[in-house]
């Protein structure tokens, strides 16, 4: 299997894993009153699973993102490339009409 789908799997069990751990906490600690009407109505169960799903798919996303950026290089942080030199550069101003001529 290439190691960007295994990361990508890897990354999605990880989200929704999350996801699972968050609608829980969200349903145990009763948040807006989530938990009572979840689990006390008779069609919560689908409520539940919609609540993990797009949590899930969420969490998943922003953990794809963080694994693809900690891919890249470690810079070790030395300058690169010469030193700037500033340079005076003049610009001619021009006035509104009717504005007082300052210089």
């Amino acid at each position: 299997m290439p190691k960007l789908v295994k990361l990508y799997l890897v990354s999605v069990a990880i989200g929704f894993g999350l996801g699972a751990v968050f609608v829980a906490m969200l349903l145990w600690f009763d948040i807006a009153g989530l938990g009572r009407l979840v689990l006390t109505s008779s069609s919560g169960w689908i409520a539940g699973l919609m609540l993990w799903v797009a949590n899930g798919i969420i969490f998943a996303g922003a953990q794809f993102g963080i694994a693809v950026m900690r891919l890249g290089q470690d810079d070790d942080h030395t300058p690169r490339g010469g030193r700037l030199i500033p340079i005076r550069v003049p610009v001619a101003v021009k006035s509104k009409p009717g504005a007082p001529h300052r210089r």
